[in-house]
């Protein structure tokens, strides 16, 4: 075959099949999207210096049955758990006892997981329990006489999803609340081509903002054009196209866009070999090769102009209406490795201080079993690791008693706990941290003034050293 003919397209061949075929859709959508804030009147309340801050969103899509992971072992309470759980309650022996000294309480991780309780007993690492979606703060007894609003769409996968990534609990959102704060913090970033929220997932609620939403990377960088980094004739066919004077406005457009993923995906893949590779050893897993590229992508932070960065990683699969046990003895473990890397890996490049990796899923799952396997539920367990985080103990407020019927059971054939930490005080923590003012927070998080006032002085939980 001719190699030049094979390679020439005409205009009309080029705008007709790019989005198709040739372009890397992941890095044109993401540079199409990307608009960098121009909200002075925001940046003038953004911090100030040289410091760097990125915060990991780790979701664990499908609804973790994080009863599983931390489990309560004071005697009279690992009874009601072994009896509320029955053929899914975890023996002693499958168990790592820990003290948290919140509640002078003794618990339980599961024990594929020593690398978060080395974590935990370094003081690197908190679990933050039972918490969930809130529309507004919520009684047992508001709940069973309907006097409360409730998130829309509660147990269901993809309205729970939305509104942990969005925190609007009472309306479905396609702005998340990672978004609204790139929209706030962006500005402090000096790269123009390049969003601070990048996914390892494509397209997520969490990062999208009305003017910042995600740059999607693989496990080895971000995506371009088909042939053009390697193919001079390709490469020399696709620049003319490009540089053409275009008429008609969308095509125009989407020259102009083109021609920004192209730069971008130059910018990104340049500051990364710059940057080097890691000496860590992170396991062979989709989790610790995603997580490895977020810390290449950290230590990337100088050449790329950034300051503030989200990233945002999905690990799926955690949907067990059957088979818990067999389940998370597998994946469990995965997390836990894959985490541990990611903070050894961090300390290789010294920047365990400004980074939090920070879990959530779509909900908890019931405390009974249906048949080796649980069901949606509300309230869960997730953990923080990093960037100031005082851990080494748990916040929020762990029931002391889950057996069926326990006063936070909204079905008491099932148990379902009602959340008695709102995701709006979880994520709120997250957004102070990252550097939101206080009068800024709720331009962030909508929902949030209904748990917390900003204007209190206090943190809405304690988890990062003042």
């Amino acid at each position: 075959m001719n190699t030049q003919s094979s390679h020439h397209k005409s205009r009309r061949t080029f705008l007709g099949e790019a989005s198709c075929a040739s372009v890397g859709s992941t890095a044109l959508f993401s540079t199409l999207l990307n608009l960098h804030l121009t909200n002075r009147a925001a940046a003038e309340s953004l911090p100030t210096g040289s410091d760097y801050r990125a915060s990991v969103c780790l979701f664990l899509g499908g609804g973790n049955d994080s009863h599983n992971m931390l489990i309560p072992r004071e005697a009279g309470e690992y009874s009601n758990y072994v009896a509320a759980r029955d053929d899914l309650a975890l023996s002693p022996d499958q168990v790592i006892d820990f003290n948290d000294p919140n509640s002078n309480r003794t618990f339980g991780l599961h024990s594929g997981m020593p690398e978060l309780k080395a974590l935990y007993d370094s003081g690197d690492l908190a679990f933050l329990a039972n918490v969930g979606t809130l529309v507004e703060p919520t009684t047992l007894q508001a709940y069973q006489n309907g006097s409360v609003k409730l998130p829309l769409g509660l147990f269901s996968h993809s309205d729970q999803q939305m509104h942990w990534q969005s925190s609007v609990p009472d309306r479905r959102s396609s702005i998340g609340w990672g978004g609204r704060m790139a929209d706030l913090l962006d500005a402090l970033n000096d790269n123009d081509k390049i969003s601070m929220n990048i996914s390892l997932n494509g397209n997520n609620v969490f990062q999208t903002g009305n003017q910042v939403t995600q740059y999607s990377i693989g496990t080895n960088g971000s995506t371009g054009l088909n042939e053009y980094d390697w193919n001079e004739g390709f490469r020399t066919s696709v620049n003319s196209l490009l540089d053409y004077e275009y008429s008609n406005l969308f095509k125009k457009t989407y020259s102009r866009m083109t021609r920004n993923a192209l730069d971008a995906h130059a910018e990104f893949s340049e500051a990364i070999e710059t940057a080097g590779d890691l000496t860590t050893e992170f396991p062979d897993t989709n989790l610790g090769r995603r997580l490895k590229m977020i810390v290449r992508t950290i230590k990337a932070r100088g050449p790329l102009d950034m300051r503030r960065q989200t990233f945002f990683v999905e690990s799926g699969g955690w949907d067990h209406h059957d088979d818990v046990l067999n389940n998370q003895a597998e994946m469990l473990p995965e997390v836990s490795q894959a985490v541990s890397a990611f903070w050894t890996a961090l300390g290789e490049i010294q920047m365990q201080d400004q980074v939090t990796l920070f879990t959530a899923s779509d909900f908890g799952r019931t405390l009974s079993s249906n048949g080796q396997g649980s069901d949606h539920a509300w309230g869960g367990n997730q953990f923080i690791l990093g960037g100031g985080v005082q851990g080494g103990r748990i916040y929020g407020e762990y029931p002391d008693d889950i057996s069926l019927g326990n006063p936070l059971d909204v079905d008491r054939n099932r148990g379902r706990l009602l959340p008695t930490t709102s995701v709006d005080e979880y994520f709120a923590e997250l957004a102070c941290w990252m550097g939101v003012s206080n009068s800024s927070l709720t331009d962030v998080l909508p929902n949030l003034n209904r748990f917390y006032s900003a204007s209190s002085g206090t943190p809405p939980l304690g988890m990062f050293a003042t």
